[in-house]
């Protein structure tokens, strides 16, 4: 298994983690409050980073990097109001669709040609993505909102993917430090537009702070392994984060696995194999 894959894996996991501690955040918070900590925090960390293992970016460079920051903070404002609405099943598969399509489509624009083993993999993996993110419990009435936040989340997690894909090898790590600025700057001038509450409590540093670090080391996993595996891969294996989030939920809320869950991971599983050795 080449390390651009293990890296798009590594890159789902870091980010189920930081939205399973910044859902859990947004439940005894704003969204706004953990949002903000959390770029804030993933914007230090990088920009530290960033200082140690220095680059050479070019103006474009940055600006991808504004268009990274943009998609990174509606994708999760939208994320976890879902989460914080009771709609995560909904939202979730909705997002992660959303999050894996565009960087297939955009890879395919900008002339990736991956085998067609490849291919099979990331169009099984669609399927299931949903499958292993979709709460069947979930009332209907609850769809239009969801269908609202899920599609506005997907589509900021594929702009988040897609411009980070577009940042030079040799940029170093200054771009992904003002993505996650961009991020944290734009939360800020939203939530006070719409007279939330964005400023943070104390108690919601932690829970900000720690889902702020482990995004921006999916967001660091992400950048490098769509250098060495291509956009498309790099995309669906980021979006496999719900399957991750489904087995946190049961292993610590001990939340049950539905069927279709099962089938779900098992899947992705396989899709992940095909694209592993397409």
């Amino acid at each position: 298994m080449s390390l651009g894959i293990l890296l798009g894996l590594a890159s789902a996991v870091a980010y189920c983690a930081s939205d399973f501690v910044g859902g859990l955040g947004s439940r005894r918070y704003t969204t706004w409050q953990v949002v903000l900590v959390g770029q804030s925090a993933g914007a230090v960390v990088m920009a530290a980073a960033g200082a140690l293992l220095p680059g050479s970016p070019v103006p474009a460079d940055f600006a991808w990097a504004v268009v990274a920051g943009v998609g990174s903070a509606a994708g999760s404002i939208f994320l976890y109001r879902g989460l914080a609405r009771g709609r995560m099943g909904l939202v979730a598969p909705i997002s992660a669709l959303g999050a894996a399509i565009l960087p297939v489509l955009a890879g395919a624009i900008l002339g990736e040609r991956p085998g067609w083993l490849a291919w099979a993999g990331m169009i099984v993996a669609l399927p299931g993505i949903w499958l292993v993110a979709r709460d069947a419990s979930a009332q209907p009435s609850a769809m239009r909102g969801a269908l609202v936040d899920g599609t506005l989340a997907g589509v900021g997690f594929g702009v988040l993917f897609v411009a980070l894909a577009q940042i030079s090898d040799d940029a170093g790590l200054a771009p992904l430090a003002l993505n996650q600025l961009t991020g944290a700057v734009l939360t800020v001038v939203t939530a006070a537009t719409l007279r939330q509450v964005w400023r943070p409590a104390v108690g919601v540093l932690g829970w900000g702070s720690a889902a702020g670090v482990l995004g921006a080391s999916g967001t660091l996993a992400f950048f490098i392994a769509s250098g060495t595996t291509g956009l498309g891969i790099a995309g669906v294996l980021a979006s496999l984060y719900p399957a991750v989030t489904v087995l946190l939920a049961a292993g610590f809320l001990r939340e049950r696995v539905a069927p279709s869950q099962r089938v779900g991971i098992v899947v992705c599983i396989l899709a992940v194999a095909a694209m592993a050795f397409g």
